[in-house]
């Protein structure tokens, strides 16, 4: 298997991160320079069939994109340890709260980062707008997590899952931009400071 990656954008770190999350060290690593464009030349088109990042190409020629299905089909592929769910009950709580970090965190904080950084500039028009409605969106649901972290060490589960990955990656990913988080979001920054001190933290940056 080959994995088409770039570095510290927060979706191919997803992947990273759950790989190292699983020991999973025979997949091929192939970077890809999006300020180059590199996911935008034919030859990439015609596997991944979007110019997105990360792509998993299987042995059989099979390619896809979207983080989450890559991870889903990962852990089918080496299920332990378990990051999506071992019962119908764990399995569907930890979906809800994947959705949740990727939709009301995730999202936002990336959408933030993009219309911010003047080095993504090259990427695609800048709006101010955007980037200031979806910083405070994103700050604003992580009182959502707090609150949820006062009563749990981790999101979803009583150990680490998918969902504390996305969350996670997508709050870090503000660093680019010098996002101050409140401190007065405890739990939030406890749980950040739990994920900084995984040995999988360095295998993804």
């Amino acid at each position: 298997m080959k994995l088409y990656d770039t570095s510290l954008a927060p979706n191919p770190r997803r992947v990273r991160w759950f790989m190292a999350e699983k020991g999973i060290e025979d997949v091929e690593i192939v970077s890809l320079n999006l300020i180059q464009g590199a996911h935008k030349q034919p030859e990439y088109l015609a596997k991944a069939g979007l110019p997105n990042v990360p792509a998993l190409e299987m042995d059989d020629g099979t390619t896809i994109t979207e983080s989450i299905a890559i991870c889903r089909y990962l852990e089918a592929r080496y299920p332990e340890p378990n990051l999506f769910g071992r019962t119908p009950e764990e399995t569907a709580v930890i979906e809800m709260w994947t959705r949740r970090a990727e939709m009301m965190v995730a999202t936002p904080f990336m959408l933030g980062v993009r219309h911010t950084h003047p080095a993504l500039a090259a990427l695609e028009t800048q709006n101010p707008a955007i980037a200031e409605y979806n910083k405070e969106a994103g700050l604003r649901a992580l009182k959502v997590l707090d609150r949820r972290l006062a009563e749990a060490e981790w999101l979803a589960a009583g150990r680490l899952t998918i969902a504390d990955i996305v969350g996670f990656i997508g709050l870090d990913f503000t660093r680019m931009i010098k996002l101050a988080i409140p401190e007065d979001l405890k739990n939030v920054h406890r749980w950040a400071q739990a994920m900084r001190e995984r040995p999988a933290a360095k295998a993804a940056m």
